[in-house]
């Protein structure tokens, strides 16, 4: 693939999280148009986590990923599901809670997984995707695959203690392992750097044994050349490495949260660093503004069609449900 070739795939990638992460947001008010027609009630239940303004760290890393390989990702996974490669329509459906999402709809958008493209899952429990990454990198090496894990998380997962035995055992046993650490640098309502103590996210993980690099997570070729060197690094058997994308979530922590605790002054200068007009300088302009409007058809078209799309049969309540041994149902 050409430089050229990969700005656009890069730019493809954020311009469809981006139009998703925005009708996803509409469709969960109420707010959105489908088949001609506004809707008057939220067809997606719950705020859901955006990851709007944190598009350059999913494509960049995931372009650089094979279909085979695995990626675990946080309760913020729209992006880094798209970028694998997952449906749009399906995942739509998924956030409707329609039995065509890749769940059957009982995964909605904190636990939204795709085993056909190699997504885990997303994880409600911050840092709870660390261990399951690990687990998978461990089984891939006791099998000799050729395939390698990327593992999404983001800066509050820092301060947990799945961190720590993430890492450590990754780096005691050679992991096929990328961990990404995207740093929006707000920890929920509260600013990461009043969080953490000493040098940050890379610091600990060097400390521990795993070497890696601090980027610019909006710069999404800076993410996407350090992501292939250390992507290449892996593959060669070199154990698991660290990338450390300082990025910004342009809304709240979740959909119905206004935010007001951050300064405005903050906010504006992040936006004026938004990561889809830094990426669109490396294509034509009219080729930029084809690909954003194919990415709008595209989500309306999965607005639609899970709209469209049947509800789970009542049966599905008790299947995928762990039998607690008691051989009976309350």
């Amino acid at each position: 693939m050409s430089s050229a070739e990969r700005a656009v795939q890069l730019f493809r990638t954020m311009a469809r999280i981006r139009a998703f992460e925005n009708a996803a947001e509409e469709a969960s008010k109420g707010g959105v148009a489908v088949l001609g027609a506004t809707l008057t009630q939220a067809n997606i239940r719950g705020p859901l986590h955006l990851s709007t303004g944190q598009e350059a760290v999913a494509a960049g890393v995931c372009l650089n990923l094979q279909k085979e390989d695995f990626i675990t990702s946080t309760h913020r996974g729209h992006g880094h599901t798209l970028a694998k490669g997952a449906s749009m329509d399906a995942m739509m459906c998924e956030l409707f809670g329609r039995a065509r999402g890749p769940n059957r709809g009982k995964g909605g958008s904190m636990h939204l997984a795709d085993f056909s493209i190699g997504m885990l899952g997303a994880n409600g429990v911050v840092a709870a995707g660390m261990p399951i990454a690990v687990g998978a990198a461990h089984a891939v090496k006791i099998r000799n695959e050729k395939r390698i894990v990327a593992c999404f998380f983001g800066d509050g997962a820092v301060n947990r203690g799945p961190f720590l035995e993430a890492l450590n055992w990754a780096a005691i046993h050679a992991l096929p392992l990328l961990f990404v650490c995207e740093d929006n640098r707000w920890s929920a309502t509260t600013p990461t750097d009043a969080m953490t103590a000493g040098e940050g996210a890379l610091a600990r993980a060097e400390a521990i044994g795993v070497p890696g690099e601090q980027i610019d997570g909006n710069d999404v070729f800076a993410v996407d050349r350090v992501s292939a060197d250390l992507v290449a690094e892996i593959r060669k058997g070199e154990g698991p490495k660290f990338l450390h994308a300082v990025t910004y979530r342009f809304k709240g922590h979740v959909s119905v949260d206004a935010a007001a605790y951050r300064d405005g002054a903050e906010v504006s200068r992040a936006l004026e660093n938004d990561p889809l007009v830094l990426a669109k300088k490396g294509i034509p302009e009219k080729q930029a503004n084809k690909i954003v409007h194919e990415a709008e058809q595209e989500v309306r078209r999965a607005l639609d069609t899970a709209a469209l799309a049947p509800w789970p049969e009542v049966r599905e309540a008790y299947a995928d449900v762990q039998d607690t041994g008691s051989g009976r149902w309350r």
